[in-house]
């Protein structure tokens, strides 16, 4: 499980998936998100601007990434 140490109060999904190294630009984090490939918590989350706060959990592509403040 990747971490994520937030330096602010949150960090925005495709932000996120770019920190973790999952996805390698904006617009692909962009079409994985949209084509529903990613969850959030255990939903499936479509917003790209969703934003994540400490506890949060996402996963995509078999990996996870947990938010921490």
């Amino acid at each position: 499980m990747e971490i994520i140490k937030l330096r602010d109060e949150y960090i925005k999904l495709g932000q996120a998936l770019k920190a973790a190294g999952l996805v390698d630009s904006g617009v692909e984090a962009k079409i994985v998100i949209t084509d529903g490939e990613v969850k959030v918590n255990g939903n499936v989350e479509i917003q790209r601007g969703k934003k994540l706060y400490d506890g949060d959990v996402v996963e995509f592509n078999n990996s996870q990434i947990k938010i921490v403040k």
